[in-house]
């Protein structure tokens, strides 16, 4: 599987370019939280991606993404987009835990998934990594087959790709699919 791995950081960067599309198309039901989330992790996806996935471009990334995770939720709660934008920000947030435990191992970013991470600051990251795209993906599947859809029609139907394109993102990046 060692010869698939270089696809996964340019997998995970049309992952992120296809939800920011898709998000950025339903302008105006998404609000500006969501749509700088979803425009941060396209260019951090990207720039991984043209790095090689360099730990240290790694860390600068997960700081930015850190900071766009908390400005996604600022003023939407209560709205009717808020769901969305706490999803964006856990994306966010799980694609800058997996920088940092790269930058923790050693091993590029999107190629962290599969292997034995060992103990230490490293392995707790390991787990939250995990974890965070475990929930990522039961968040994205609840929303999409138990919740009852807040938009409808086109709207609904981007706002839907985005999901799927970053739960799918995340996966590659934080698995190394």
């Amino acid at each position: 599987m060692d010869h698939l791995l270089p696809a996964a950081p340019w997998l995970m960067a049309a992952a992120a370019v296809v939800s920011a599309a898709a998000c950025v198309a339903a302008w105006r039901a998404v609000p500006w939280q969501g749509r700088q989330s979803a425009l941060v992790m396209a260019t951090a996806m990207l720039l991984i991606a043209v790095s090689g996935g360099d730990p240290t471009v790694g860390l600068i990334l997960g700081a930015a993404l850190l900071v766009s995770a908390m400005l996604g939720t600022l003023g939407v709660r209560g709205t009717a987009a808020a769901a969305t934008c706490c999803h964006r920000a856990l994306v966010s947030l799980v694609m800058a835990i997996c920088s940092f435990e790269s930058l923790a191992s050693g091993r590029p970013v999107a190629v962290t998934g599969g292997h034995d991470h060992g103990v230490g600051l490293s392995g707790v990251l390991s787990v939250l990594v995990i974890v965070g795209v475990i929930g990522v993906i039961l968040w994205t599947v609840v929303a999409e087959w138990i919740v009852e859809p807040v938009h409808r029609g086109r709207v609904g139907r981007l706002l839907t790709v985005e999901s799927w394109a970053m739960a799918g993102g995340v996966a590659v990046m934080c698995l190394g699919f």
